[in-house]
């Protein structure tokens, strides 16, 4: 079986640089962050961001397995309870202690977020209500059976008790930056750079770094350019045109690992018509094409993953099928990439009434994902060859997600990714292909609002079944019926790649998280 789980090693590296007392870092990050509010805006970016400076009760490490946080220990008091119990001397950047009224406040404010993008409701929504037993220790009882609790709240930043009802612009003023993660918050500078400071008091020991810069270059070139100069000490999503380059230089060390995110193309299943489909002429479609089964499988068949992760990705992807890589909890074994049959496709087409294909337009980001443009260029001219005359239109990344998803619903089709928070599968089912309910907080990631009610049934069981073969099974078989219903279609998992210079480590991480306490100096 191969093994996607990897240890962090350098790639290449024939002399190493010893780093003296080095107290600053600079990183130069890929994705430009939406907002600062760790509550906002459920984004990778984002996230990462925010775990420099706010702690959460669970942690994650680089394999997504949980580790205490500032909760030391947790326990399932019954089916319906479990007890966390916060941890001695932790305490918030103005010295206050963290206290599980903080943790309470912080729950609350999660639903009470106005009009997030990506709201984090869906770990939320089981908790029927937050007892604080003292101080130290609070007992939260579910709706139900919430085996994912824990890993759950492994994704919740805590704040201070004060400022549950802060706006979200008081995070961006740097005012209701207060956390008690291991880095104060310094400044925020939106498309430029996020400046932090040590915290001498941090529960988990002090970082080696007294001052980090965070550098937004969303451009690739950019990015490797400003470690070669030595402007930077390390970058993420190492571009895939210059790996090799990179891996030639002695004073360059590569970091590597499978990512939880799929790539993957979404369709609108809810509208009878849709807005950017049309026949070959360019006359109006009488329904919409992309609510039959038969055309999405055939979009499936059509795209030739293989080539993608060959040609366009330097062999640093991996054909996808199902909505997580091999190695995570609930990922399927029996979901391979859909084999490439262009005639397979055009013979879906024409059962479904669409002999002549017809046109459709995708839209996709220009500036999120590791060759993102490209992908959407290279399904374009894939799609085209099986009868779909697609136009790709690539934007930056914040207007996908402004105009994709609500109330605007704008494009038919779109290329976006998702990353598991969780490291399991419920996290792309309930999100992705779960019916939108926001009372439940699913669906938040559906923006093609694809509904399944057989599936929607699997999802919500498994999310109650505390017997972990159970919940397992029951994640396969959910992710299987999604896919045996092509509610997207899936192109690659990602791989995540990290270059810094050789006096540097890193432990390379499938959350894509890049943590400025886990860069170490190395000789």
């Amino acid at each position: 079986m191969r093994t996607h789980w990897a240890a962090a090693f350098a790639i290449y590296a024939l002399t190493a640089t010893k780093v003296a007392v080095a107290q600053s870092l600079t990183l130069a990050l890929a994705a430009t962050p939406t907002a600062v509010d760790p509550h906002f805006h459920n984004l990778v970016p984002n996230n990462a961001i925010a775990a420099h400076v706010f702690d959460r009760l669970v942690h994650q490490d680089e394999r997504q397995a949980l580790t205490p946080g500032l909760a030391e220990s947790w326990r399932a008091v019954s089916d319906t309870v479990w007890e966390f119990r916060l941890r001695a001397g932790a305490q918030f950047h103005d010295g206050s202690p963290v206290e599980a009224e903080d943790v309470a406040a912080s729950l609350r404010r999660i639903s009470a977020v106005p009009n997030s993008p990506g709201p984090f409701t869906q770990f939320v929504r089981g908790i029927a209500s937050v007892d604080v037993v003292d101080a130290r220790t609070l007992r939260i009882t579910t709706r139900g059976p919430q085996p994912l609790l824990p890993t759950d709240l492994s994704v919740i930043a805590i704040i201070p008790r004060r400022f549950e009802a802060a706006p979200t612009a008081d995070f961006r003023a740097g005012t209701a930056m207060i956390g008690s993660g291991p880095f104060r918050f310094d400044a925020f500078t939106p498309g430029d750079r996020v400046v932090l400071t040590r915290n001498e008091a941090y529960w988990g020991g002090a970082p080696h770094w007294a001052r980090v810069t965070l550098r937004i270059v969303p451009n690739d070139s950019a990015r490797v350019a400003g470690l070669l100069a030595g402007d930077v000490d390390g970058i993420e999503a190492a571009p895939i045109s210059q790996l090799d380059a990179l891996r030639r230089r002695p004073d360059m060390r590569l970091w590597r690992t499978t990512s939880n995110r799929v790539m993957f193309l979404s369709f609108d299943t809810f509208r009878e018509v849709t807005p950017h489909a049309s026949a070959r002429n360019g006359q109006p479609l009488p329904a919409n094409p992309l609510r039959d089964v038969r055309v999405r499988r055939a979009i499936a068949m059509g795209i030739n993953r293989q080539a993608i992760v060959e040609r366009l990705m330097g062999n640093e992807a991996i054909a996808a099928g199902g909505l997580l890589a091999e190695g995570f909890f609930g990922a399927s074994p029996r979901l391979p990439p859909p084999a490439f049959d262009p005639d397979g496709a055009r013979r879906l087409l024409r059962e479904a009434g669409y002999p002549d294909g017809f046109r459709l337009t995708i839209n996709g980001p220009n500036d999120r994902f590791p060759n993102d443009e490209q992908i959407l260029q290279a399904v374009a001219q894939m799609l085209t060859r099986i009868g779909i005359e697609v136009r790709a239109e690539a934007m930056p990344f914040n207007i996908i997600l402004s105009q994709g998803g609500p109330p605007n619903h704008a494009y038919s089709a779109m290329l976006l990714g998702w990353g598991s928070n969780t490291g399991e599968a419920s996290s792309p089912l309930r999100a992705l292909v779960a019916s939108v309910d926001r009372d439940r907080g699913l669906g938040v990631g559906n923006r093609g609002r694809y509904s399944n009610p057989a599936l929607d049934a699997i999802i919500i069981r498994a999310l109650g079944t505390v017997d972990d073969g159970s919940r397992r099974a029951l994640l396969e078989q959910a992710q299987e019926l999604a896919m045996s219903d092509q509610a997207l279609a899936p192109i690659l998992y990602q791989v995540n790649i990290w270059a810094t210079r050789s006096g540097l480590a890193y432990v390379p991480r499938a959350d894509e998280f890049t943590l400025a306490r886990f860069f170490t100096p190395a000789n």
